[in-house]
């Protein structure tokens, strides 16, 4: 007796093996059994230890860092479309070289748009990922892109704290507009940091547009790397005035000092998802799971559904 719809098989790549543990609970199906074999020279070659013929396969893969997680992604796709799978989503949480946007400067590559033509022909017929840096990354493709929305995970988080006042700020001109909508649904004031770069990582001068005096303030970003602009923003925040400030942020990349720039700024805390496993310890970093939230996403990819309800940063709170 022939199969009325394909089954769905998750797979999970080496650096998201913990996400994809909690994503595959939730979901209510096992982790499909692959191998990720390496040479010795460091070449890698998935292998899939099970029949995926006909499937609808998911396979969860962060890109961070980024060379090889990329590499191997792009073979378990190649991998999944010679073993005849009949619909395979990359599950990307964290999408490296997002930051590699557009042409900034002459004579750079634009990172994204490479990455989006390297999945495309690889094979990968939809993209499921969360907080790209800059939202119009969507538009290299040519294939659907699912772009989840961590305000969805953040919020419940804020609520709970109960601020009395509650002011929200961009850590940068480019990330009003998502901050907005958030503030919003608060009915919160916002403030933006304006910085200036010289270099990549290296901020030459911040300052605030807003006032921020005996405000608790909530710092979101999508990515903290080396730290240097949330615990600059936060001081300077304090320095304004502010009654206290914590950062929110989706993508802990926290390279370089990140941990130790975390851990002497005066950030009350920093609150990151699990898109990427943390690579130390801070006692100020605390951890929010997205599982559930992909999870949904790809049951809803699964069965044709809208994921409209997945974001509820754009609903504003009833006062």
């Amino acid at each position: 007796m022939h199969r009325t719809s394909p089954r769905v098989k998750i797979f999970s790549g080496t650096n998201s093996q913990y996400l994809t543990e909690k994503v595959s609970q939730n979901f209510g199906v096992p982790i499909g059994k692959i191998s990720i074999q390496r040479f010795s020279d460091g070449e890698i070659q998935p292998v899939f230890l099970e029949s995926i013929r006909g499937d609808y396969v998911f396979l969860v893969q962060s890109t961070c860092s980024p060379a090889d997680n990329i590499m191997e992604l792009l073979l378990m796709i190649d991998a999944a479309r010679r073993a005849s799978a009949y619909k395979i989503i990359a599950v990307i949480p964290y999408f490296g070289y997002a930051r590699q946007d557009r042409k900034d400067k002459p004579r750079v590559a634009i990172g994204a748009k490479l990455l989006a033509n390297l999945l495309m022909a690889a094979g990968a017929d939809r993209i499921v990922t969360m907080d790209l840096h800059a939202p119009q990354i969507q538009g290299f493709f040519d294939i659907p892109v699912d772009h989840l929305d961590s305000s969805a995970v953040f919020i419940p988080f804020i609520e709970k704290l109960k601020l009395e006042n509650l002011t929200f700020a961009a850590p940068d001109v480019g990330s009003a507009n998502r901050i907005r909508e958030i503030a919003s649904y608060f009915n919160a004031e916002m403030v933006i940091c304006d910085k200036h770069r010289k270099r990549a990582n290296e901020i030459a001068s911040m300052v605030v547009i807003g006032d921020v005096t005996n405000r608790d303030v909530v710092l979101i970003d999508d990515i903290c790397d080396t730290a240097g602009t949330l615990t600059k923003a936060a001081k300077l925040l304090k320095d304004k005035g502010a009654r206290s400030v914590r950062a929110f942020c989706t993508h802990p990349v926290l390279s370089g000092n990140a941990y130790a720039n975390i851990e002497s700024s005066v950030l009350e805390e920093l609150i990151v998802c699990d898109t990427i496993p943390l690579k130390g310890q801070s006692s100020k970093i605390k951890v929010v799971s997205v599982a559930d939230l992909f999870a949904t996403a790809l049951k809803h990819a699964y069965e044709n559904q809208s994921i409209t309800s997945l974001f509820i940063h754009s609903q504003r709170r009833n006062a």
